[in-house]
C-alpha cells in the first residue's frame, strides 16, 4: 500500500472533540436515547440489508472471526452481530459513549474500548468493520487508519457516496460533515490512498429515499 508519510504531532487528532460535540448537541438527530448515532444506525431500510449481508459473511466461516468494530457508535447495529463472532471488540472515540455502552450492553464475547483509531493502536482481530466512519475523517486521518488496517485479513467498509460518477477522496475537516457536500466520497483503492487489496466485493448498496446518495458496503480481502 502506497502511503504518504504522516507527520507526528504532539497535538491530538481533532476528531475526539468534534464527536463529543455531535453527541452532546444531538447533531445527528435526537430521540429518547442518551446517545443517538443517527438514522443511518436506526432506519430499518438501511440497517436490515446491511445486517443480512454481514451476518451471511460472518457465518460463512467454520471458525468464527474476531471482529473489531471501529467506530461502534450507539451500538444499535453491532449488538446484532456479536453472536456471529468469536469475539467482538467495539471501539469508539467518545469516552462517555463507551461508558454508556458498557452499562447497556452485556453480552458474552463482547468488549468495549475507548480509542482514537487514527492516533492509537488498534485491537487485534481478523476483520475490521467501519460503518460510515471514514467519511467523517480528513484524508490525513484516513491515511493514519489505513496503515493499521493492514493487520486485518478482512475489512468491511460502509460509506455514504454520491450517486453516479464523482471525484473520490476530496479532503475535509474531520467532524460531523462528510464529503457528500463536495460531491465526493471515500474510495480506498484510488488516489491518494491507493489501498492495496487482494480483491474487493460490493456486499450491498442502498439508495437513500429522502437524501442524496447511496450507502455502499464493500468487503476487502487484504492477504
Amino acid at each position: 500500500m502506497e502511503m504518504k508519510k504522516i507527520r507526528k504531532s504532539k497535538k491530538p487528532w481533532p476528531t475526539k472533540a468534534a464527536m463529543e460535540q455531535v453527541y452532546a448537541l444531538n447533531l445527528w438527530g435526537s430521540n429518547t436515547a442518551a446517545f443517538y448515532s443517527g438514522v443511518g444506525s436506526h432506519n430499518p431500510d438501511l440497517i436490515n440489508p446491511y445486517l443480512e449481508v454481514l451476518t451471511s459473511f460472518l457465518n460463512s466461516f467454520r471458525a468464527p472471526l474476531v471482529v473489531c468494530d471501529l467506530g461502534c457508535g450507539d451500538f444499535n447495529i453491532g449488538k446484532e452481530l456479536v453472536r456471529h463472532t468469536k469475539n467482538y471488540i467495539a471501539v469508539d472515540i467518545v469516552p462517555a459513549l463507551i461508558v454508556h455502552n458498557k452499562e447497556k450492553f452485556n453480552q458474552e464475547r463482547l468488549e468495549f474500548q475507548c480509542l482514537d483509531i487514527a492516533g492509537e493502536d488498534l485491537p487485534s482481530g481478523d476483520c475490521a468493520v467501519l460503518r460510515q466512519v471514514l467519511q467523517h475523517l480528513s484524508n490525513t486521518e484516513v491515511f493514519a487508519v489505513l496503515r493499521k488496517l493492514t493487520d486485518f485479513k478482512y475489512v468491511v467498509l460502509t460509506e455514504h457516496l454520491p450517486e453516479g460518477d464523482f471525484i473520490p477522496n476530496k479532503d475535509i475537516i474531520s467532524g460531523q460533515g462528510i464529503r457528500l457536500k463536495k460531491q465526493s466520497g471515500i474510495n480506498l483503492t484510488t488516489p491518494p490512498f491507493n489501498f492495496k487489496v487482494l480483491f474487493e466485493k460490493q456486499l450491498v448498496s442502498v439508495p437513500l429515499k429522502d437524501e442524496k446518495g447511496v450507502i455502499v458496503t464493500t468487503l476487502y480481502n487484504l492477504f
